[in-house]
Parts: C-alpha cells; sequence; structure tokens
C-alpha cells in the first residue's frame, strides 16, 4: 500500500506543483507489547528546508514531533514521550513514526502534517489498532438434571473467555448447529466486563427449552477474536447434559437363569423404563404387590406356585397414569418317583414280576432302571422273569426331564427270592496240611430266608452252627479229617464236605548205651535191685502227679483243645472264637463235648477253631 502511495503522489507531481501532497495508510495493526511503525510520505515543489513536520494524535490534536529546517524534538508530557521517534530527514519525501511498546490506550488516529510557506499545508491521517490474544475459553455445564417439561428455556451451561483485546465474540452450539435467540426456545445471554488492565472478558450462558433428543446431544463454544490483519478461532470442550423426561413404555424380562426354569432355582426378574432418571417400580404377581423400590425382583428357591404373571408398575409424574410392563414365568416340576411295588418285594423261585416308576412332571420325562450300577431297563416298567438268587437285589430307578440339565429324581425297590440255600462251589475241597497245623474251611450259601449254616464232623457230630451266608471257620490237623458245611432254611438244604489230608513228618532219635558193669557178690546184686524198685516206683508217681496237673488243665481250658470250646449245641456267636480239635488216635482218650456237653469217645474227633465270618 506504500508503494501505490508513493506512486500515486509521484504522479500527481508530474501534472502539479502548486500544493503539498501527503499520503498515509488507513490503518495500522500491532499486537499490544510490540512496536508499530506509521510512515508519512509527502510530495512538495519547495525543499525540505523550508518545510515544517509535525506529528498529532487525535485527542484535541496534541503535538508529539516537531521538525524543521533548525531542529527536531519531541514533545515532552505525552503518552508517547520516551517510546517514539521519526526516522527519516524528509529530503527523499517520506518519513516513519516509530512507536515502541504498544499500549492499549495507543490506538488512536496518528496525523502527519506538513506545513509549507508558499505551498500551503498538508496533512495525512493513519489509525493505529492494538490487539491482545485472549485466554483459551472454559465451559462449565449445569449439573442437575434438566426436565423436558418445564415451561420456559434452563439454563445448560455457562462459556467464558478472559482477557482479549478488541472483545471477542462467543456462539453456542448444538452438535454442529449454532444457536442463537429464539424467543421460548433458546435464549443467549452475554456479560461482557472490561478489566482493569483494559482487557475485556466475555462470559455467556445459554438457556434452552430441552428435548428428549438432547440427553444425546453435545453443547460446545466457539470464541472468535480479532488478531493484525484477520481473525482466529478456538472451540471449547463438549459437553453433556442430563434429561429428565417420565417413561413412556416399560419392559420386563427374566434375567436369569436363561432357559427353562425349574423347582429350586433362584431367578432374577429385571424391569426396565425409557425414562431418565430411572424409574422407580413397584412389582406384583397375580395382582399381590411385591418388593417396591427396586428395578431387580430376585425370587430364591422357586417352586410351581411362584408360575403366573409378573408386572412391574411406575408412575408417569406428567399425566399421573400407571405404565405397566410385565412377563409371564413357568417353574417346571418333577416330583419323587413313585415305585410300584413300594419298598421291597418278595419272589419265589421261578416267579415273574412288574414293577413300576413314575413321577408326575411338567416335562416329558424318561425313566432308566439300574441295578449294581449297570442299566437293566430303560422304560417305566421293570419285568422280573423266571426269579433267581441272581435276580434278588436292589433295583434303583432315575426319572429325568431331558430338557433341563439336572432335573431329575430317584425311587428304590429292593427284591428278595424264596428257596432253598445255594452252597458256592469252594475253590478246593481237597486239602493238604501238617500234623498239628490250622486250616480255615469257607462257606458262602445262598437262599431266601437267610440259611443257616453249620459244620459237622465226619460221625455227624454239630460242631459249629450260626445264621448268614457265609461263615469260616479254622481245623487244627491231628489225623485225616473230613468236615462237612450244611446251609438251611425253611425250603431245603444244601451241603458241601472238605476232606483234609494229614501229612507227618518223620523224626530220626539217637539211642544211647549204658554199660553197667555187674559185681558177682550177692549183696551188690539186692541192693541194685532195691533202688531199681524205688526207682520206678517214683517214676509212677511222678507220672499220676502230671497226669492230675494235665487234667486239672484241661478242665480250665488251659489246653488247646479246651481253650474257646463253646457248646457244640448252642448256634456260635461272634464275639470268640471256637476251637474244636479233631483227634484220631485211638490209644489215647480224648475228650469231645456233645450236644449237652458230655464227655464221650474220641473216634475222629475233630477240634474246630472258629473264625469270625469274613
Amino acid at each position: 500500500m506504500l508503494v501505490n502511495i508513493k506512486l500515486a503522489l509521484m504522479t500527481g507531481l508530474l501534472f502539479t506543483w502548486a500544493t503539498v501532497e501527503v499520503g498515509m495508510e488507513d490503518r495500522v495493526e500491532v499486537f499490544r507489547g510490540d512496536t508499530a511503525q506509521i510512515a508519512c510520505m509527502f510530495t512538495s515543489s519547495e525543499g525540505i528546508g523550508a518545510l515544517t513536520i509535525e506529528w498529532f494524535y487525535v485527542s484535541f490534536r496534541p503535538k508529539i514531533y516537531k521538525q524543521d529546517s533548525t531542529m527536531k524534538s519531541v514533545e515532552r508530557g505525552t503518552q508517547f514521550t520516551g517510546r517514539i521517534s521519526v526516522n527519516g530527514t524528509g529530503s527523499t519525501g517520506e518519513l516513519v513514526l516509530t512507536i515502541t511498546d504498544v499500549l492499549l490506550e495507543d490506538e488512536v488516529e496518528f496525523i502527519c502534517q506538513i506545513n509549507s510557506l508558499t505551498e500551503g499545508d498538508g496533512e495525512g491521517h493513519t489509525q493505529l489498532r492494538v490487539f491482545e490474544t485472549p485466554e483459551l475459553p472454559s465451559i462449565e455445564r449445569v449439573h442437575t438434571g434438566i426436565s423436558v417439561s418445564n415451561d420456559n428455556p434452563s439454563k445448560i451451561g455457562s462459556c467464558e473467555v478472559k482477557n482479549g483485546y478488541p472483545k471477542p465474540n462467543i456462539t453456542w452450539y448444538r452438535d454442529n448447529t449454532p444457536l442463537y435467540n429464539v424467543p421460548d426456545e433458546v435464549s443467549v445471554l452475554h456479560l461482557v466486563t472490561m478489566e482493569s488492565s483494559g482487557l475485556y472478558s466475555v462470559r455467556s450462558d445459554l438457556n434452552l427449552k430441552v428435548m428428549k433428543s438432547d440427553k444425546d446431544a453435545s453443547f460446545y463454544c466457539e470464541v472468535s477474536y480479532f488478531v493484525p490483519g484477520g481473525t482466529r478461532m478456538t472451540e471449547t470442550n463438549r459437553i453433556n447434559i442430563t434429561v429428565h423426561y417420565t417413561s413412556t413404555v416399560v419392559s420386563m424380562w427374566v434375567e436369569s437363569p436363561k432357559g427353562e426354569i425349574k423347582e429350586g432355582d433362584m431367578v432374577e426378574l429385571q424391569c426396565q423404563g425409557d425414562g431418565n432418571p430411572k424409574p422407580v417400580f413397584t412389582f406384583r404377581h397375580n395382582d399381590i404387590e411385591l418388593d417396591p423400590d427396586t428395578t431387580t425382583l430376585v425370587l430364591e428357591n422357586v417352586t410351581r406356585s411362584d408360575s403366573g404373571l409378573y408386572e412391574c408398575v411406575t408412575m408417569n409424574f406428567d399425566t399421573y397414569e400407571e405404565i405397566t410392563g410385565n412377563t409371564s414365568l413357568f417353574v417346571n416340576y418333577l416330583d419323587d418317583a413313585v415305585v410300584i411295588p413300594e419298598g421291597t418285594a418278595v419272589l419265589s423261585e421261578g416267579e415273574e414280576m412288574t414293577a413300576t416308576c413314575n413321577a408326575l412332571s411338567s416335562l416329558t420325562t424318561q425313566t432308566t432302571w439300574f441295578k449294581n450300577g449297570e442299566q437293566v431297563s430303560n422304560e417305566h416298567v421293570l419285568t422280573l422273569k423266571d426269579a433267581g438268587f441272581d435276580t434278588a437285589g436292589t433295583y434303583v430307578c432315575v426319572v429325568k426331564a431331558p430338557e433341563i440339565e439336572g432335573m431329575e429324581t430317584t425311587g428304590t425297590l429292593r427284591v428278595f427270592v424264596q428257596g432253598r440255600p445255594r452252597i458256592s462251589e469252594p475253590q478246593s475241597t481237597d486239602l493238604e496240611e501238617t500234623v498239628e497245623k490250622m486250616v480255615n474251611l469257607s462257606c458262602h450259601a445262598r437262599g431266601f430266608p437267610v440259611p443257616s449254616i453249620t459244620w459237622t464232623s465226619s460221625d455227624g457230630q454239630v460242631q459249629h452252627r450260626e445264621d448268614g451266608v457265609h461263615s469260616v471257620v479254622s481245623v487244627k490237623v491231628t489225623s485225616d479229617i473230613n468236615a462237612f458245611c450244611n446251609a438251611s432254611n425253611d425250603y431245603g438244604t444244601d451241603a458241601v464236605a472238605f476232606s483234609i489230608k494229614a501229612i507227618t513228618h518223620t523224626t530220626t532219635s539217637t539211642t544211647t548205651t549204658t554199660t553197667t558193669t555187674t559185681s558177682t557178690s550177692t549183696t551188690t546184686t539186692t541192693e541194685g535191685s532195691g533202688v531199681i524198685v524205688a526207682v520206678i516206683i517214683i517214676c509212677i508217681l511222678l507220672l499220676a502227679i502230671l497226669g492230675s496237673v494235665l487234667y486239672f488243665l484241661y478242665k480250665k481250658g488251659k489246653i488247646c483243645g479246651r481253650s474257646g470250646k463253646q457248646d457244640l449245641t448252642k448256634e456260635k456267636s461272634n464275639k470268640d472264637n471256637i476251637v474244636v480239635e479233631m483227634k484220631s488216635d485211638n490209644t489215647e482218650e480224648a475228650v469231645l463235648l456233645g450236644v449237652n456237653g458230655d464227655k464221650k469217645p474220641s473216634n475222629d474227633q475233630v477240634d474246630f477253631c472258629y473264625l469270625p465270618p469274613i
């Protein structure tokens, strides 16, 4: 622009020399604190020595600088004193006024006046513009909820920008749409404050009649401010507001469990309305009010009686109408299994029986029968044909509802089969054992009623008797033995015989020969014979004493054949072991207690040591 003015002045100089021509820029713009330069260009036919140059600023036109052919001076006592200087002599037709450390109050109009003695006066004007960039703007929203039912616009938030020059401008936006004053809908209020520094601060409040859609809207402010040569713009952060509105729709559903519900489950029912804040609900079940003031209803350990219609109710406070959501709940059930016949069943061998197992349920069920963990039927009817001892046992029926995992019940049936006993064949009935050793004999019988087991010896004498299906006795081997296990009940008997062969180990004895010298003297022979007779008598007496002691010990139960022996006519108790000794030595007298405990002659007599059943 300076170049254009200079060219214009030079062009005018070619056509006239009668007046002084002065050219200046319309305005000069600078930031506060920077340096401003204001140019003054002029043309005159007179030389510089005939001109007087003066600078003024518009405020009663006080002079700040004067220059003529003899002197240059800066006026004292002005706001520019000490901060201005003029560059150039004027001989080239150009002067520059320099102002350092520009202040806000420097924003005035400057006048460059050229005075000529012959051509008159000429002057130019330049407006100095000063700028200050404001601080970053801030925004604050209203933290309380705003109801859509408010009749007048409600305050949304405030924006503020501080310390700018000239005054910054604030524009509100909803999403990307600017907001301007609209009666009864939008109200934007600006408050401008001039600080002591001369800078401007601007505060803007937005008032809005909110709608339900504003709950998802974002609001912000745009601040525009001037700078040398143009304008700039900056934005605040986005804010959201809390909009309050009543619900128009309420929904209700089963939150958990997912899928079918069975008795014993914990059920959680959830309610939700489209209002904000979340509405307060009241729950009802079949028109009976339940826990109020919550959005979740928890039912512990539900039963079939909990089935039915559930409702959650809230109030529309604008219309005072109830808004209701509902859902239906059905609790599936499976009753205890019912087995017919109930408890136990008693069959005779060869007999047939039919049992049923059912359970009342809201779902389709499947029934499976098990015995000893193995499946025996996959129907609700169990048929047992040609009953035998293998048929007896415990049968368990399992009733399931396949649609729901874990929904099942069980029933039990115990089956007994009547018949004569059956003794299981032992692994071996022919045994061998060393004399004086003990042999364990085992007998296992099956039957119902429970059979009685009796052990007898080869002479038919009862050695041991007990009730049960398994019996074990211990036999002391003194010679070859035959023993019998007999099982009997009301329907018959069964028996098994054991043969035990005694093994004798031969022992070689050493014979010691004693040589006696016999004297021919008659007296000596007579005395020796008397000593022998005395020794024999003493030995007989010792043997008699020993026999008495042994018999006494035998009676007191101190000898094995007697220790722990029971009355063989009595049934065996499980408290003590019974020992019955078998003896076959015909030269020695053996004692065997009979039915009444009488002493009997021994002939293949057996000692049994009874072991408790295994």
